[in-house]
């Protein structure tokens, strides 16, 4: 039986904060973050903070009576905000004696293998300095297309990114509960099974403030859980939100992961890039790659869907729509509709020249199953 003791031992923390609880103080909310920077960094431990509140703050500073509902509003805010946002944290960090260092990401600083590892190496040499990585979103070029979707999403990403330990979701609520917390009811101490356990009670309710309710929080919890991380979801509006979690307070909800870690290539594969479309298989390809771990091959691909080009993430879907896995693809989406039910004998008269027989390698092909 796993107990919260574990967490006593991790060196690498991400921490994520949400725009509700910046808006609310953000001077008094980043002291509180600062302080429990430094009392890691006497420990030994690395910390990572991921901010939300940009978009927050520049409402405010902007004197708007809401937050906007058009992509150009938002990043006018966002423009405004980030400024002051940071300020606030260099502020808080530097009279704790540490240094801040503002990061800003896109979803296409991510999906990029190159950028993504660049992000990787910057960030490790900035822990490496003892300074303490402060990241956010880049709302204020963000579209659609680029957005990650939400901070919380952007936070697990964040965990394979720096490897870390532990990610603890700061927010304003004391954790996950079996139903609405306004009508007594309970909170969950500990989820070992997400979709038994977590997503049937964890909604998607959002204030009008952020972006993220708890179902996207549930969703980072499985998403760094894949790569080992062990989530905690809790209240930052406790004393020592962070540390006294790490010291094994029976506070918020904590998420064991299920597996070993993924290879940090396959958790890049599997979460930091959005599928261009899916490709259904038949039984026995299914069986093939969940039980046998061998890469598609096109005599179980059965449909294509999206348009997609070889080397783009694709899911990979069983004849009852469940997504077994995710992978790159060796084709485009024509390719693959022509060749789909063929053996490997075949292809080259289809496709009129010599190509791989494998639709995904099983190198590049990560199971969501296990």
């Amino acid at each position: 039986m796993r107990t919260r003791g574990e967490l006593a031992r991790a060196k690498r923390v991400v921490i994520k904060i949400g725009s509700r609880l910046l808006a609310e103080d953000p001077d008094g909310r980043v002291g509180v973050l600062a302080d429990e920077a430094r009392a890691l960094r006497d420990r030994g431990v690395d910390v990572v903070i991921v901010t939300s509140g940009a978009i927050a703050l520049g409402v405010k500073r902007l004197g708007l009576a809401e937050r906007p509902r058009h992509m150009p509003g938002l990043q006018a805010a966002a423009a405004v905000g980030q400024g002051h946002l940071i300020q606030v944290y260099e502020r808080a960090l530097a009279a704790r004696g540490l240094v801040g260092a503002q990061i800003l990401l896109t979803h296409e600083d991510v999906r990029d293998r190159r950028r993504y590892l660049n992000a990787r190496h910057a960030m490790t040499e900035l822990l490496d300095l003892g300074a303490i990585p402060i990241i956010n979103e880049n709302d204020t070029v963000s579209v659609d297309e680029i957005k990650f979707g939400d901070n919380d999403r952007l936070a697990a990403l964040t965990t394979s990114i720096v490897e870390a330990d532990a990610l603890v979701i700061l927010t304003d609520v004391a954790g996950l509960y079996d139903g609405d917390p306004s009508t007594g009811a309970t909170l969950i101490p500990e989820v070992h099974d997400i979709d038994r356990e977590a997503a049937p009670v964890a909604g998607g309710t959002t204030s009008g403030v952020g972006t993220g309710g708890m179902a996207s929080k549930v969703e980072a919890a499985r998403i760094a859980g894949k790569f080992g991380v062990i989530t905690l979801i809790a209240s930052g509006r406790r004393e020592r939100p962070v540390t006294s979690l790490l010291d094994g307070a029976p506070d918020g909800t904590v998420f064991w992961p299920k597996v070993e870690r993924l290879a940090s290539r396959k958790h890049w594969i599997a979460y930091a890039l959005k599928p261009g479309g899916s490709i259904t298989i038949d039984a026995g390809a299914r069986r093939a790659l969940v039980d046998g771990k061998k890469s598609l091959l096109p005599s179980g691909v059965r449909a294509v869907a999206g348009r997609f080009e070889a080397g783009d993430a694709v899911r990979v879907v069983d004849e009852s729509g469940v997504e077994v896995a995710r992978g790159l693809v060796a084709f485009d989406a024509t390719e693959v509709e022509r060749i789909a039910g063929k053996r490997s004998n075949e292809l080259e008269p289809v496709l009129g020249y010599r190509a791989a027989e494998e639709v995904i390698h099983r190198d590049d092909l990560v199971l969501l199953t296990e």
